[in-house]
C-alpha cells in the first residue's frame, strides 16, 4: 500500500495525487490518502483521484474532536484490526460516537457550503506574509514556490529559536505552532522541514501560522504589528548562544 498526504500538516504543501496515484497503480498498489489537512480546504475527489482509501477528522473542520471517517473504495477488502461485535460493518468494533458523528455531518456539509471562502482567506494569508516579509529581514515563506493550502503560513526565521518566538507570542495571546500538534513537546527539527532541504539549525526557527474563516485583518494586523520586534528582541537571545558555542 501507498499512502500519500493530500496536503501537508506544517507548511501546506498540496501533493498531486493525480500524478502519484497511477504510478502506485501502475505497480500493482493500494493507494490511500491522508485528507485530514485538506478537508474543507480544497474538494476532495475520491472518484477523479480514483483512491482507494481516504481518511478524514471533524476537528479540522471546526468539528467534534475524536471522531472522523474512512472512504472505502467499493469492493476492497478490509480487516478488522479489533474483534468485536457487529458495529461499523464489522470494521470496529465497539458503540459509535453518535453526537461526534452527527457534528461531523453538519460540519462536513457546513465546509463544503464555505469552500469559496478559502480564497479570501488565502488573500489573507497572502497580505500577512507581505507584510512579514517586509518587516523582519531574513525571513522566508516556506513551500511558497507550490501549491499550498490558503490557511496555512509556515514562516523560517533565521538566527532564532522557534521556541521560544513561540513562547514571545504566546505572551501575547498569539497562538502558533514549530511543528505538527502530534509532535508538541519535542525540541528536535520538525522532520518535514528536514525533508525539504533545510538545514537543522535553521528548521529550528521555523513557525506555523494558521488562519480560518474567522480569522480577522484585525488580528493580523496586530501579528504584524508585533512580529518584528518579538523577533529581533529572540535574534538578541540567540545569537551570543550559538556563538559561544561556536567557540
Amino acid at each position: 500500500m501507498v499512502t500519500v498526504m493530500a496536503a501537508n500538516n506544517e507548511y501546506g504543501g498540496v501533493f498531486p495525487l493525480a500524478r502519484i496515484i497511477p504510478e502506485a497503480r501502475s505497480r500493482g498498489a493500494i493507494f490511500h490518502t491522508d485528507a485530514v489537512q485538506a478537508a474543507g480546504r480544497i474538494p476532495l475527489d475520491v472518484q477523479g483521484w480514483d483512491v482507494d482509501l481516504l481518511s478524514v477528522s471533524a476537528h479540522k473542520i471546526h468539528g467534534p474532536k475524536g471522531v472522523g471517517a474512512l472512504f472505502v473504495r467499493k469492493g476492497l477488502a478490509i480487516h478488522s484490526l479489533a474483534p468485536g461485535g457487529g458495529q461499523v460493518r464489522k470494521d470496529r468494533p465497539g458503540t459509535e460516537n453518535l453526537s461526534g458523528i452527527v457534528g461531523f455531518g453538519v460540519a462536513a456539509r457546513l465546509a463544503r457550503q464555505r469552500l469559496s471562502e478559502n480564497s479570501a482567506i488565502g488573500q489573507l494569508r497572502d497580505r500577512f506574509e507581505r507584510k512579514i516579509l517586509e518587516r523582519v529581514p531574513d525571513t522566508r515563506i516556506i513551500g511558497a514556490a507550490g501549491p499550498r493550502l490558503s490557511n496555512t503560513s509556515s514562516m523560517l526565521f533565521a538566527d532564532v529559536s522557534g521556541e521560544a518566538l513561540a513562547a514571545r507570542l504566546d505572551l501575547e495571546g498569539i497562538a502558533v505552532s514549530v511543528g505538527s500538534a502530534c509532535s508538541s513537546g519535542s525540541t528536535r527539527p520538525s522532520p518535514v522541514i528536514l525533508s525539504l532541504g533545510i538545514d537543522p539549525s535553521a528548521a529550528r526557527g521555523v513557525l506555523r501560522f494558521s488562519l480560518s474563516r474567522r480569522t480577522t485583518e484585525e488580528e493580523i494586523a496586530r501579528v504584524v504589528d508585533l512580529l518584528p520586534g518579538l523577533v529581533a528582541e529572540a535574534r538578541l537571545a540567540w545569537t551570543p548562544a550559538v556563538r559561544a558555542v561556536a567557540v
